[in-house]
């Protein structure tokens, strides 16, 4: 749990209190850890609720004292989140019931930690940017997004391209370019400049459809560090950092995020040698690394992408590996969709 926040000098037992005790001994916690928020427990870090510090004005200004028990004004039902959950599906909680921190509790009740909103963002600050290509029409959805863009399709009610933000953020990424055309407005009236989500988002208008990478060519300056770029239609928990590092420990010209991709031929295969039959399978399955749609490319990389020129970013990898340069195949074993088809979007959405 390297991304559960604590100060160096706290420990779990710091952030609670014991459901017998007082209102001043809840203020004592809160005052302490400086998340406005005490974790009530009983031995050993077993959790009856939380008490906040707005559970607490309310119990002073009904007439209790700072003596008073602390359990009438418990909340037992409270947000949390289980231990070894995803990193950016804390922030979208965070985000979406507007938390400053989450609780880390098991099934047993038993307490491991505390998620807080200022470590989820507040960490490590890469100098990396993203972008996100979200100027598709998505034909292949049909008439689902003839009045939205496929990325602002919702999936467990927030948009896919949301998700996707907030994604890149939880690896300390804050400056985010978001490739639009198809009713790009939709997508700049959702995200504005980003403020809202605690980043900055700008836009690269495609005037034309430029393929999947010749709005690369359009950022307003050459970056200094290894540029993420995504297409805005995945839900994903891929591991960006862990990608960034394979990138640069490679020492790599671009890098492609690749998935296992296996397809079962529906008949049975032979293999012969002048008529002698030498092999027979029966509907053999081949496997296959796919392009997963996520991508790290060096500074230099993006040089080559041709300005103003409708060009496909396979194109880029396809040049630098005519010309002996050192490409990598990063292989992404998270969670991951392309919200293609409908089956796919039906999938994302938990419906097959």
């Amino acid at each position: 749990m390297d991304y559960v926040t604590a100060m160096k000098t706290l420990q779990i037992s710091d952030y609670c209190v014991s459901e017998t005790g007082t209102i001043r001994d809840a203020l004592a916690v809160i005052d302490r850890c400086g998340i406005g928020l005490a974790i009530v427990c009983t031995a050993p870090f077993r959790v009856t609720g939380v008490i906040s510090d707005g559970d607490i004005r309310r119990a002073l200004l009904a007439g209790k004292t700072l003596e008073s028990p602390i359990l009438p004004h418990v909340a037992t039902r409270y947000i949390r989140v289980a231990p070894g959950a995803k990193r950016a599906e804390v922030l979208e909680l965070m985000q979406a019931r507007r938390l400053q921190q989450i609780p880390i509790v098991d099934e047993a009740e038993i307490l491991h930690g505390i998620h807080t909103l200022h470590g989820m963002l507040g960490g490590e600050i890469r100098d990396n940017w993203a972008v996100i290509m979200a100027g598709g029409k998505g034909t292949r959805l049909g008439a689902i997004t003839s009045n939205i863009p496929k990325p602002m399709l919702p999936v467990a009610g927030r948009p896919i391209l949301e998700r996707l933000v907030l994604h890149v953020m939880s690896f300390g990424v804050r400056r985010i370019f978001l490739s639009v055309n198809h009713l790009g407005h939709i997508i700049e009236e959702h995200f504005g400049d980003g403020e809202k989500f605690g980043c900055q988002i700008e836009y690269i208008r495609e005037t034309q459809p430029m393929g999947s990478g010749g709005a690369l060519s359009l950022l307003p300056e050459a970056p200094s560090a290894p540029v993420f770029v995504l297409n805005g239609d995945l839900v994903t928990q891929a591991d960006m950092g862990a990608m960034l590092e394979f990138h640069n420990q490679g020492n790599y010209h671009a890098t492609m995020g690749v998935r296992p991709y296996q397809h079962e031929i529906p008949f049975g295969c032979v293999q012969a040698d002048q008529g002698r039959m030498t092999l027979l399978e029966e509907k053999p399955v081949i496997e296959r690394q796919i392009n997963s749609g996520i991508y790290v490319f060096s500074p230099e990389a993006l040089i080559h992408i041709p300005p103003n020129t409708p060009f496909p970013i396979t194109d880029l990898f396809g040049n630098a590996l005519a010309s002996k340069v050192a490409c990598g195949a990063y292989l992404i074993q998270d969670d991951w969709i392309d919200v293609g088809q409908p089956s796919q979007l039906a999938q994302a959405r938990g419906l097959q």
